[in-house]
């Protein structure tokens, strides 16, 4: 006699520990292909908030090479660095009007990123530190403001926030990072991608002059005269700082809003304009 068949048993009751996790908890998942497009998203998501709740729209970019240590050889940029992020903060809080504060904004690293973060520090200001992960490990520089260091994965994501709100920038020696920084504005500026150009001042004129030959792109005819006219070459903190005085001149009021608020939601909108009223009928 055979034994009636059996119902199978029920699947044993999995406890939360066996779940598989959420999708955005899932490591595996978010370091894979498939999740690349959400890593490229929160770099460009995180910032933003931060930048909005900290009313942060206007900025002054500090380039160079991380290779420059104070009291080593040409030591004297990291001085005239940190020199000019002092003035650059000092004079940006005396603003008159509350729409504009410069803020300088580094690479985050050692070197003249270090030194223009540290004189920030110095006047009582703040600073803002775009870092990027490196297999050297270039670490985060200790004088960017708490809460406005960032670590960016992607080299074009970390651009974008260079340029994204960025006045004005100033290009100390470097290597191939300054240079393709450099040259990125400079095509942003000169094809109208940035409107109206960011001022881009080159400091130290012996250096740029020796590195690059800007004037024989034009007798080759690579680029116009005028677009020359996008440079300003200096050679001190008071050079530069007269250079940026006559070119940010702000204005009591914006023309229109920062560019940050064009990234404004309609629910953000909404919020601003305070609650509905009801409709009686």
């Amino acid at each position: 006699m055979t034994n009636p068949p059996h119902d199978p048993a029920p699947p044993a009751d999995r406890g939360s520990a066996d779940r598989e996790p959420l999708a955005y908890h899932d490591a595996r998942f978010i370091e894979s292909d498939e999740g690349r497009p959400l890593r490229i998203l929160a770099e460009y998501l995180r910032p933003l908030g931060v930048f909005r709740r900290r009313h942060i729209h206007d900025t002054i970019v500090f380039f160079g090479s991380a290779r420059i240590r104070e009291g080593g050889p040409l030591g004297e940029y990291y001085a005239a660095a940190r020199e000019l992020s002092r003035e650059i903060t000092s004079w940006s809080e005396g603003l008159k009007s509350p729409a504009h504060r410069y803020l300088v904004c580094t690479g985050g690293g050692p070197g003249i990123m270090e030194a223009a973060n540290r004189g920030a520090q110095d006047a009582g200001g703040r600073s803002i530190g775009l870092n990027i992960g490196l297999p050297h490990e270039q670490r985060p520089n200790p004088f960017i403001t708490p809460g406005l260091s960032f670590e960016f994965r992607y080299f074009f994501m970390r651009k974008l926030w260079f340029a994204y709100v960025a006045r004005a920038i100033i290009v100390f020696p470097g290597g191939f990072g300054t240079l393709d920084e450099l040259f990125e504005f400079l095509t942003l500026s000169q094809t109208g991608k940035i409107d109206p150009p960011v001022a881009t001042l080159l400091f130290g004129s012996s250096y740029w002059n020796e590195i690059v030959d800007f004037d024989a792109l034009v007798r080759h005819g690579m680029v116009s005269p005028e677009d020359l006219r996008l440079l300003h070459f200096v050679d001190s903190p008071a050079e530069a700082m007269a250079v940026l005085r006559r070119r940010l001149s702000p204005q009591e009021e914006p023309p229109g809003p920062p560019a940050i608020a064009k990234s404004v939601t309609p629910e953000d909108e909404c919020e601003a304009c305070g609650p509905e009223k009801e409709q009686h009928p």
